[in-house]
């Protein structure tokens, strides 16, 4: 689930750039945010799964 909103938020950042539209920074912030997740998970291991 967490790779899934990671990859959206990813493809939608790059259309911004390609295309010069932006949601303004919310889909920075969102990206910053699901980066900093996956590393916190990666870091820590996937407990229990």
């Amino acid at each position: 689930m967490l790779w899934t909103i990671t990859v959206i938020l990813v493809l939608i950042w790059f259309i911004g750039l390609v295309t010069g539209f932006t949601m303004g920074g919310l889909v920075h912030i969102l990206l910053v945010v699901a980066i900093v997740v996956v590393l916190i998970n990666v870091i820590q291991g996937r407990k229990g799964v």
